[in-house]
C-alpha cells in the first residue's frame, strides 16, 4: 500500500503543495513525473540539446579563428564566450520548444531546464565581458578570478531558490530589513542588493564600451597619439560617472544624498590629495599641449630616456637602466629637455682634441668622413664637424650625427664614433694631446734643485 502511494504522481503533488519550500515549478514537475508527457518532454529537451551542440561548435570554431593571433588575455576572454555558446543555443531552442508545445502538453521539464541554461549563459557572458575589460591589466587577474567565483556562487544560489519557490519569501524578508542613509532617506536590504547588482552591471557595461572605444581610437590614423589618449580617458571617466548615476537612479536612490560624499571628497582633494590632483591635471596638460609625446626622448632632472607611457599620475621614461616613473607635475613645473621636440631625429655628438700641429681643415674633413656610414647614422642630415675652441693642450673639435631611433639609446652610437675617430687619427698620424705641466722655480740654484729632485 505504501509502495503504491509512493509511485502515485498525485501523492507527490499533494506532498509538494503541503510543503512551503516547494514552488510551482517543482510541483508541476512532480505532477508530470511518470506520465507519457514527461518522457516526451525529455525527448524534446534532448533533441534541442543535440541540435544546439553542432551549432555551438560551428560558432566556436569561427571565434577561435578570429582570436587566433590575439594576445593571451583576449584569448582567455574568448574562452568564456565560446563556453557560453552551447547553453545559449540550448536555451534559445528550448524556449522555442516551450512556447510551441505549451498549447498541446505540459512543459514542466522544459521550464525547469530553462533556468540552468539561462543562468550558465549569463555567467559565461559576464565572465567574457569582465575578462575583456581587464585584458590590459594583468595585475588584476587574481581579483577577476575572485569575482567570478563569487558571481558563480550567487547565481547558483539564486537559481536554486527560484526553482524551490522560496525566492519571493527571501526577497520579502530582505524588504523588511530597513536602514537609513543620512538620517533622511530609508532603504531596505533588497534595494541595497539590487543597487549593487545594477552598479556592477552598468559599470561593467561602461568599462566594456570604454575598452571597445579605446581600441577603435588607437587604430585611428588621422588622430594624434596624445589626442587619442585624452579622448580615451575622458570617455572612460564620463562612462563610469553616467553608469553610477544611472544605476542609483534605477533603484530609486535620491542622488542628493551623495552631496555629503561630494563635499568630503572636495575637502580630501584640497588637503590630503593635493599632489595626486596636481599630477592628474598635469597629465592632461601634457597630453593636450603635446609638449611631451609618446616616443620622445627627454631629459628631466637626472633621467634621460624614451617616453613609453603617459599615465594618470606619472610618465614612464625608459632607458638602458630600466624604466623611471616621473611624476607628471615634475614635467610641467620643471625644465625638460625634449630631444625630439622638433622631429623624430636626434642629434648625437662627441668632442675630441687634436694637436696644434695638425691642420684644422684636414681634421674636420677626417672627422666628417670617419663618422659617415656608421650603423644607425643618418645620411640626411649629413654628419658635420666643427672647431669648438682653442684649449690649453690642443684644438677642440666636435663631430655630430643624427639618428632616427633614439629609443635604442645613444651610447652605442657615441662609442662607435669615438672608436672610429681614434682609428682615423692613429692612421693619419694625428695625436690626441693630454694635459702637460711645466714647473719653473725662479731664483733657485739649479744644482740644488737637481740634488733635491735626486734625493
Amino acid at each position: 500500500m505504501a509502495e503504491s502511494a509512493l509511485m502515485n504522481p498525485d501523492t507527490f503533488a499533494q506532498l509538494a503543495r503541503s510543503h512551503s519550500t516547494f514552488g510551482k515549478m517543482l510541483d508541476d514537475l512532480i505532477h508530470d513525473a511518470g506520465g507519457p508527457g514527461f518522457f516526451w518532454q525529455l525527448a524534446v529537451l534532448a533533441g534541442c540539446l543535440l541540435i544546439a551542440w553542432p551549432l555551438a561548435r560551428h560558432v566556436v570554431r569561427r571565434l577561435e579563428a578570429r582570436h587566433e593571433r590575439s594576445s593571451f588575455a583576449l584569448r582567455l576572454a574568448a574562452v568564456s564566450l565560446e563556453r557560453a555558446m552551447f547553453p545559449l543555443f540550448g536555451w534559445l531552442l528550448v524556449m522555442v520548444a516551450r512556447f510551441a508545445l505549451a498549447p498541446f502538453m505540459s512543459i514542466s521539464v522544459l521550464r525547469l531546464a530553462l533556468v540552468p541554461l539561462f543562468g550558465i549563459t549569463s555567467l559565461y557572458v559576464t565572465f567574457y565581458i569582465l575578462r575583456r575589460v581587464m585584458s590590459g591589466h594583468g595585475q588584476l587577474h587574481g581579483m577577476v578570478v575572485l569575482v567570478e567565483k563569487v558571481l558563480t556562487t550567487l547565481v547558483w544560489i539564486g537559481m536554486a531558490l527560484y526553482v524551490l519557490g522560496v525566492l519571493p519569501d527571501v526577497i520579502a524578508w530582505m524588504e523588511n530589513v530597513r536602514f537609513s542613509i543620512g538620517g533622511k532617506q530609508h532603504i531596505n536590504l533588497a534595494d541595497s542588493l539590487m543597487a549593487v547588482v545594477w552598479i556592477l552591471l552598468t559599470v561593467l557595461a561602461a568599462m566594456w564600451f570604454g575598452s571597445w572605444l579605446e581600441e577603435r581610437l588607437m587604430r585611428a590614423t588621422t588622430l594624434d597619439t596624445n589626442l587619442k589618449v585624452v579622448l580615451t580617458r575622458i570617455a572612460k571617466a564620463l562612462l563610469l560617472l553616467v553608469s553610477l548615476l544611472l544605476s542609483l537612479s534605477l533603484v530609486g536612490i535620491d542622488l542628493t544624498v551623495l552631496s555629503v560624499f561630494g563635499g568630503a571628497l572636495g575637502v580630501g582633494l584640497g588637503f590630503g590629495l593635493q599632489k595626486i590632483a596636481s599630477n592628474y591635471i598635469s597629465g592632461f596638460i601634457i597630453l593636450l599641449d603635446r609638449s611631451v609625446k609618446l616616443g620622445d626622448q627627454i631629459t628631466v632632472d637626472k633621467y634621460t630616456g624614451i617616453v613609453s607611457q603617459i599615465r594618470t599620475r606619472y610618465t614612464v621614461v625608459r632607458n638602458g637602466d630600466g624604466e623611471t616613473l616621473v611624476p607628471n607635475e615634475q614635467l610641467v613645473a620643471q625644465s625638460v629637455q625634449n630631444h625630439s621636440f622638433s622631429g623624430t631625429n636626434v642629434r648625437v655628438a662627441t668632442r675630441v682634441q687634436a694637436d696644434y700641429a695638425a691642420n684644422p681643415e684636414t681634421v674636420i674633413q677626417l672627422l666628417q668622413d670617419c663618422v659617415r656610414g656608421l650603423p644607425r647614422v643618418l645620411t640626411e642630415p649629413a654628419p658635420a664637424a666643427f672647431l669648438v675652441a682653442f684649449a690649453d693642450s690642443g684644438i677642440e673639435y666636435e663631430a655630430a650625427v643624427y639618428i632616427a631611433d633614439p629609443q635604442n639609446g645613444k651610447l652605442g652610437v657615441q662609442s662607435a664614433m669615438n672608436r672610429a675617430i681614434w682609428r682615423t687619427f692613429h692612421e693619419n698620424g694625428i695625436s690626441i694631446p693630454y694635459p702637460q705641466r711645466e714647473v719653473r722655480m725662479l731664483g733657485a740654484n739649479p744644482s740644488a734643485v737637481a740634488g733635491t729632485a735626486l734625493d
